[in-house]
């Protein structure tokens, strides 16, 4: 196969008040030796935005300025709507993602030469070095219940280590459920096919929501390791990290009652649903 392909692609990404990251985001970026077609980035309203302007200006960027913020998954959306038709493959990262040495090489070629593949996702470290459970189940029933329940009072709790898949090898390449939104190459034609992001997940979950549609239309989710990034994360104030985990349980939330949307599974969908506002609750309650 021919290696053009390879250079098929672009990179998105979102910033809301995230000037300060986008910098050394783009220059990750550049310093791969893969480069992409176009880099996009999609404001959401940020009170930033003359920052987020100059960063692009710097690195070849463009900033798709949005009149709102419309949240995570709607901004990429409307980035990729952007992109030239011939651009195939779509890197998507969060601003405060670093690039491992050819990164962004490995993961093209293992979509390009995969053509099951609708997403790869790299290893992704936490700034520790530690490796962050990228690679995921869609949760079912019986480890959606456990993890529910179970994961503030007993975070080792077996239906929770199965759902963050924590008996894998985090160097073993594998299909996944779903991999992490904060680091995703996804096949354009797939991503098109089942919608993009759904733009009902404001924060949080439309990650999850992604890779099952993609597996239910037939796609593969695959986690390859040997693409290597760092999240740095951990940017916050106290009090949005609050937000942010009450966002995140909403969302999940959502998913819960869409894909248990049946009424013969109602008891189920109550007890999943009490289970994350009262894992939510218990949570936050060490933000206070």
């Amino acid at each position: 196969m021919s290696a053009a392909p390879l250079d098929r692609f672009a990179v998105v990404t979102v910033s809301y008040n995230s000037s300060a990251q986008l910098p050394e985001f783009l220059r990750s970026v550049r310093m791969q030796s893969l480069q992409p077609e176009a880099i996009l980035i999609a404001d959401n309203a940020s009170a930033d935005r003359e920052a987020a302007r100059a960063s692009a200006s710097e690195f070849g960027a463009e900033l798709v300025e949005l009149e709102r913020n419309v949240g995570y998954g709607a901004a990429i959306n409307a980035a990729v709507a952007r992109l030239p038709e011939a651009v195939r493959f779509v890197l998507i990262a969060n601003p405060d993602v670093d690039f491992g040495d050819d990164a962004l090489r490995v993961l093209l070629e293992s979509a390009v030469h995969d053509q099951t593949v609708g997403s790869v996702g790299p290893r992704i470290l936490n700034p520790d070095g530690s490796t962050y459970p990228s690679a995921r189940k869609v949760p079912s029933l019986r480890t959606g219940i456990g993890h529910a329940l179970l994961s503030g009072p007993w975070p080792s709790n077996p239906w929770s280590r199965e759902y963050r898949g924590e008996g894998t090898s985090p160097t073993h390449p594998r299909a996944a459920g779903w991999l992490s939104g904060a680091c995703l190459l996804v096949r354009r034609s797939a991503f098109e096919q089942v919608g993009g992001f759904d733009p009902e997940y404001f924060m949080y979950f439309e990650d999850v929501d992604l890779g099952y549609r993609l597996g239910r239309a037939g796609w593969v989710n695959r986690y390859i390791p040997s693409a290597v990034v760092t999240h740095i994360g951990g940017l916050s104030t106290r009090a949005e990290s609050r937000r942010m985990l009450i966002a995140h349980h909403e969302s999940a939330v959502r998913f819960v009652r869409r894909r248990y949307a049946s009424p013969v599974l109602a008891p189920v969908r109550w007890a999943l649903v009490l289970g994350l506002r009262l894992r939510a609750r218990h949570l936050s309650q060490g933000l206070d």
